[in-house]
């Protein structure tokens, strides 16, 4: 019987020994390993202070902000990561609601007033320019005539 309670205190003496041996991983260690999880994205940065990986900068969507933060949660010893990065914002595009035909025919109208120009703003077509009140007259209908939509007449009549 006591050779038996010698052996489970042996036993016990040994097993906690084993657990309190193990190596602790430090901070340090940690901020290599997710320095190296983040370098697939240029535009983020991770700190590490306590086992806790701080993540920060944008990403191009979500998906890959989320895959960012599994990755790191997966490193061994990181307790939690906490998210402070940000997603880009969606760029979208704007096209031209005007037919580059329709802008080509109305700066072929434009040829005899040189100090009218035509634009795109903001999908509208818009004339600019300084004009007598005839040429203002005569511009009008030679665009109106031509049935191309919405025009902005922005220019000044002197």
């Amino acid at each position: 019987m006591k050779k038996t309670i010698a052996l489970a205190a042996l036993a016990l003496t040994v097993s906690f020994g084993s657990i309190s041996c193990e190596k602790k991983v430090t901070d340090a260690e940690l901020q290599t390993q997710a320095t190296t999880v983040v370098t697939s994205n240029p535009n983020a940065s991770v700190e590490v202070k306590d086992g806790t990986a701080h993540l920060s900068g944008t990403f191009e969507d979500q998906a890959s902000k989320d895959n960012m933060i599994a990755s790191l949660k997966a490193i061994p010893g990181v307790k939690d990561v906490m998210d402070m990065s940000t997603v880009a914002p969606v760029v979208v595009e704007t096209v031209d609601a005007v037919d580059p035909m329709v802008k080509q025919k109305v700066d072929d109208a434009l040829k005899d007033f040189p100090s009218v120009k035509a634009e795109v703003v903001n999908g509208e077509l818009t004339l600019t320019g300084n004009v007598s009140p005839v040429q203002a007259r005569k511009i009008k209908e030679s665009v109106d005539g031509m049935k191309v939509g919405k025009v902005n007449y922005n220019y000044t009549v002197k």
